[in-house]
C-alpha cells in the first residue's frame, strides 16, 4: 500500500495534553517521601578550597544531609567524556588532544563560577537553599584565564596544570595548494570576527528525579534530557550498576537545543543522593544555576582570508580559528572540527588551510548547542565573503552567484573527512537556485534599487544575505522497538527524545503507514531507557531519519510476523495477504477481511489448541546510518535601522532550505 499519512496534513497527537496543561515534566513527578536537594556553587573562577565547614548547615531545620567531595569520594568517579575522533578522521588529521577528568563534586579546586562544591538535602527546596547559604568554604583565590587567545600564552595560569599548556584540541589541515592559490590572487581579504559565548535557554530548566528501589537495587530516574540512554550510560559508571537496573525516563521537556543533550553533574548526584539516603530526591534547577552550571555555547574568533579573482571567483581561504571551550573539554574534536567541516558551505573553494585551537579557560564548559559549531563558522564566511564583494566592488547576490556550487556539478568531493570520518561529499543540492528562490521571493533587485534612493532620505535599510550546508541525521543509528498489542494496537518505542519536534505524530505517521493501521491505533513512547535497549537521543537534526529509518524496519518485521499468522487463519498464502486499515485481507476479497486484533488473539496458545503463529509480534531495529544527509538554505533578511538610537527594526525574513 502507498503511504497514506506520510507527509499528509494530520492532527498533532502531544498537543491535546499541552494546550490543557496535562503535560508531565520533571518538576511534576512528585513521589511519596521526596527530598529537595540544592547546591553550593563555585563564586569563583579559579580558586582552591581551603577548609569546608558544613556544621551550620547540617544543624538546620529539616536537613537530612550534606554532601562534600570526601563524603561521597567512593562515588566520585570521573564524568563521561566524549568527542574523540573517528577511525576515518583521525587517519586524515592530526588531532592534539587532550581531555581531563571532571567529578561531580570539587574535590580541591574550583575551576569555573558555577562549579558544585556540596550538596545539602532537605525535606524541602526552601530548607535545603537556606542550608547552602549557611556552609562556609574557606576559599584561596587563583588567577583565572578568561581571554581564549590569552590561553594559549606560555605565561598563561593553567587551567589543568598537568597538562603543561591550555591546548584542549589543535590540529592544522589543508586542502588543494593553497600557497599557490594567494600568490596568484587578484585581490585578498583579511579580517577578524568574534562569535559570543551564548547559554541556550529552553523554557524549562534542567531537573533530576531519582528513585532507589532497595528492594531489588533498582534506580528510576527522571531526567530533563535530550540522551536519556547516555545519561543511562553514566550511571552505570558512577554506580556500579548493570544498565538493566537503572531506568531512564525523559518526561515532557520543554525545549533542549542541544543543552540538555550534555552529560551534567546533577545528573549523577540526585540518584547518588536517592541511594545514599534511601529515598527519591528532585532537583530543578533554577534560571541562575542555568546560567552558571549548564552548557555554554559558541565563543569562537575567526581570523579569515579569502583569495579571489577581480570577477569576484574566490580562489582560497585560509582561517586561524581559535575556540573557548571553557573548563573542561568535554566534546573532544566535535565543536571545533565541525566547525571546519562547515566553513566552506555552499561555495566552490578547492584551496583552503585551517589553523585551529580550543582552548580551555576558566569557563562554564562549552558543549554543542544549535549546529554546534556551523552557525558560528556560517557566520564568519558569509561576513568575509561580504567584506570581498565590497572591497571588490560587486553586489552581495553577485558574488555569491559566481561562487555557489551548481546542480551539475554534484555530487561535489571536497577532498576531506566529515565529522564521522567519511568523506564529505555533497550528493545533492542546488545552490544557485535557492539563492534565487530567496532573492526573488524578497524582491531583491527592488530592495537595492530603493536603497540608495531611502539613504538619500536618511533612511538606513540593508539587505543581509546568509548560504549554509549542513550536515545533518548523524549515525550511527537510533534505537526502536515496535510491538502490536492484544487489540491490534501498536507502541513505537525509541531512543529519541521528543522536546518539541513533534515526535509523536510524525513518528505515528510512520509507523501508520508501514503496518497498514489506523494512525490513531500508534502510541509513541521515546526516552525511555526500559523501553527499548539501546538508543542514541535527540540532536543534530537526526531523529526523522535514524528513529524513522529504525520504525520502518521494525515495523516491516512485525508486519510479516502478522502476514503469516492472518496467512494461517485465512487459508492463504502469505503472499497473497496484505492488511490495510487495521484488517488482515486476502487481496482481490475486500470480504475476507479480519481485524488484527482477531490475528492476534488466533496466536495466543489456549487449553484446545496452539496459536495459529507464535504471538510475538514485536521486533526491534537499530538502523544503521553511516553518514550524514546534506541539508542547504539561503537566509536574506531585510532590516532599518535607526543609526541616532542604533534600533533595528526587521521589515522581512526570507528563508530558501532544501
Amino acid at each position: 500500500m502507498g503511504a497514506k499519512y506520510f507527509g499528509a496534513a494530520v492532527k498533532r497527537r502531544e498537543d491535546p495534553r499541552f494546550l490543557r496543561g496535562e503535560a508531565r515534566y520533571v518538576d511534576d513527578v512528585k513521589l511519596s517521601g521526596m527530598l529537595h536537594a540544592a547546591f553550593l556553587r563555585s563564586p569563583h573562577a579559579h580558586a582552591r578550597i581551603a577548609s569546608i565547614n558544613a556544621d551550620a548547615a547540617r544543624a538546620m531545620p529539616g536537613v537530612v544531609r550534606v554532601f562534600t567531595f570526601r563524603d561521597l569520594e567512593r562515588w566520585m568517579k570521573p564524568l563521561p567524556l566524549f568527542g574523540a575522533p573517528p577511525p576515518g578522521l583521525a587517519a586524515a588529521i592530526r588531532f592534539e588532544i587532550r581531555q581531563a577528568a571532571q567529578h561531580a563534586l570539587v574535590r580541591d579546586r574550583a575551576r569555573y563560577v558555577g562549579e558544585i562544591v556540596a550538596m545539602v538535602v532537605a525535606d524541602s527546596r526552601y530548607r535545603a537553599e537556606d542550608a547552602v547559604d549557611r556552609i562556609d568554604v574557606e576559599w584561596e583565590p587563583l588567577t583565572p584565564v578568561v581571554d581564549m587567545r590569552a590561553a594559549a600564552q606560555p605565561a598563561s595560569p593553567l587551567v589543568h596544570e598537568d597538562w603543561g599548556s591550555n591546548l584542549a584540541i589543535g590540529f592544522t589541515h589543508g586542502i588543494g595548494d593553497v600557497d599557490r592559490a594567494f600568490a596568484a590572487a587578484d585581490v585578498v581579504m583579511r579580517e577578524t570576527f568574534l562569535i559570543q559565548r551564548y547559554v541556550g535557554m529552553p523554557l524549562e530548566g534542567r531537573g533530576v528525579v531519582a528513585a532507589w528501589d532497595r528492594r531489588d537495587g533498582s534506580l528510576t530516574t527522571w531526567n530533563s534530557t535530550q540522551v536519556s540512554h547516555f545519561v543511562q550510560q553514566g550511571l552505570t559508571l558512577a554506580l556500579d550498576l548493570p544498565p538493566h537496573k537503572i531506568r531512564v525516563i525523559a518526561p515532557d521537556l520543554g525545549g533542549g537545543f542541544g543543552t540538555k543533550a550534555s552529560g551534567y553533574p546533577e545528573d549523577t548526584l540526585v540518584p547518588i543522593a536517592s541511594v545514599v539516603l534511601g529515598r527519591p530526591v528532585k532537583w530543578v534547577e533554577d534560571r541562575r544555576e542555568h546560567m552558571m552550571g549548564a552548557a555554554h555555547a559558541r565563543h569562537q574568533i575567526h581570523e579569515i582570508e579569502l583569495a579571489a579573482r577581480r570577477d569576484g571567483t574566490i580562489v582560497g581561504l585560509r582561517d586561524r580559528i581559535w575556540l573557548d571551550l571553557g573548563a573542561y573539554n568535554v566534546w573532544g574534536v566535535v565543536l571545533p572540527y565541525n566547525t571546519v567541516a562547515h566553513l566552506i558551505g555552499p561555495h566552490r573553494i578547492r584551496n583552503m588551510r585551517v589553523d585551529v585551537q580550543a582552548v580551555v579557560t576558566h569557563k562554564t564548559p562549552n558543549a554543542p548547542y544549535r549546529g554546534a559549531g556551523r552557525p558560528e563558522t556560517v557566520f564568519a564566511m558569509d561576513r568575509a565573503v561580504d567584506c570581498l564583494a565590497r572591497q571588490l566592488g560587486l553586489d552581495a547576490a553577485d558574488i555569491r552567484r559566481k561562487n555557489y556550487i551548481r546542480a551539475d556539478e554534484m555530487p561535489f568531493d571536497f577532498g576531506m573527512p566529515y565529522r564521522d570520518g567519511n568523506p564529505l561529499v555533497y550528493d545533492t543540492g542546488d545552490f544557485p537556485a535557492a539563492l534565487e528562490a530567496a532573492l526573488n521571493a524578497a524582491g531583491y533587485a527592488e530592495l537595492r534599487r530603493d536603497q540608495k534612493r531611502l539613504r538619500d532620505a536618511g533612511v538606513y535599510r540593508g539587505i543581509g544575505l546568509s548560504g549554509y550546508v549542513e550536515g545533518t541525521a548523524i549515525g550511527p543509528f537510533e534505537g526502536v522497538t515496535v510491538k502490536v498489542d492484544l487489540a491490534g494496537h501498536v507502541t513505537v518505542a525509541t531512543g529519541a527524545v521528543n522536546s518539541g519536534q513533534g515526535h509523536e505524530t510524525s513518528f505515528a505517521q510512520v509507523a501508520a503507514d508501514a503496518l497498514g493501521v489506523p494512525i490513531d491505533w500508534v502510541t509513541v513512547i521515546g526516552g525511555d531507557t526500559a523501553a527499548v535497549p539501546f538508543g542514541v537521543g535527540t540532536f543534530a537534526s537526526r531523529s526523522a531519519v535514524t528513529a524513522g529509518s529504525s520504525i520502518v524496519d521494525a515495523a516491516a518485521q512485525v508486519k510479516e510476523k502478522l502476514v503469516r499468522a492472518a496467512a494461517s487463519l485465512l487459508e492463504a498464502a502469505p503472499a497473497d495477504v496484505d492488511i490495510d486499515d487495521g484488517q488482515a485481507l486476502v487481496r482481490g476479497a475486500p470480504g475476507s477481511a479480519i481485524p488484527l486484533a482477531k490475528v492476534v488473539q488466533a496466536s495466543i496458545p489456549t487449553f484446545a489448541k496452539p496459536g495459529v503463529a507464535s504471538p510475538d509480534f514485536e521486533a526491534s531495529a537499530y538502523h544503521h546510518v553511516p553518514t550524514v544527509t546534506y541539508a542547504s538554505a539561503v537566509h536574506l533578511a531585510h532590516v532599518e535601522v535607526d543609526v541616532g538610537t542604533g534600533h533595528v527594526r526587521l521589515l522581512r525574513y526570507v528563508v530558501a532550505h532544501d
